[in-house]
């Protein structure tokens, strides 16, 4: 079966993200098509990096490194939720994001942005990331505004139409990261991964 994490990508104390990875993590709880699982990397205590070696070189020497991309390795597709901060996403995820290098390779990214101007310009810096890494991201996403979204710009009560957008998103996550899987020699497809008859396909 494929699995889908769907990392928190803010560390700040009082971060929205939570709630809006655990709402994702709902509507994705109604599908049959993939597993998916939260990841917050607050978990992970990540410095700012510190390996000595590039990640491209897989020469992980840190605790904290070894136990992120044990975590990362498991997964064959992501969903991003991530806040705005400056026109790009939060350092902590970017952080996170360039630990690691042959984990993240041949496999699927969506986005749930949220900001101001719905987490747009966040999404945008975070494809021009996966571009290198190798990492297919999905045209469908997210963008919460804080605005309509967050009563008072601090609690989390979304708009109904946005659970659509959710399930288009992961449509093309939970497809892409079943073809995607069969570039990787790790990770053989099985049978368990092909859709089967009755599975809830979130729009389609």
């Amino acid at each position: 079966m494929i699995k889908i994490g769907i990392i928190v990508g803010s560390t700040r104390p009082g971060r929205k993200a939570p709630d809006v990875a655990r709402w994702v993590l709902d509507i994705a709880g109604m599908r049959a098509d993939a597993v998916f699982e939260l990841l917050d990397i607050q978990d992970f205590n990540l410095p700012l990096l510190d390996e000595p070696v590039p990640p491209a070189a897989g020469q992980y020497t840190q605790p904290h490194t070894k136990a992120w991309a044990a975590a990362i390795a498991g997964f064959d597709g992501f969903v991003f939720v991530t806040p705005e901060y400056n026109h790009g996403t939060s350092g902590a995820l970017k952080n996170a994001i360039d630990y690691l290098y042959k984990e993240w390779n041949n496999k699927a990214a969506g986005f749930v942005g949220y900001g101001s101007a719905g987490g747009a310009r966040a999404i945008e810096s975070l494809r021009l990331v996966m571009g290198e890494l190798m990492v297919a991201d999905v045209r469908a996403h997210v963008m919460l505004s804080l605005r309509t979204d967050f009563e008072n710009y601090q609690t989390f009560n979304p708009a109904e139409h946005h659970e659509q957008a959710v399930d288009t998103m992961l449509d093309q996550v939970v497809a892409w990261s079943r073809a995607l899987k069969t570039l990787r020699p790790d990770a053989p497809v099985t049978s368990a991964d092909a859709p089967q008859a009755g599975q809830r396909m979130g729009s389609q």
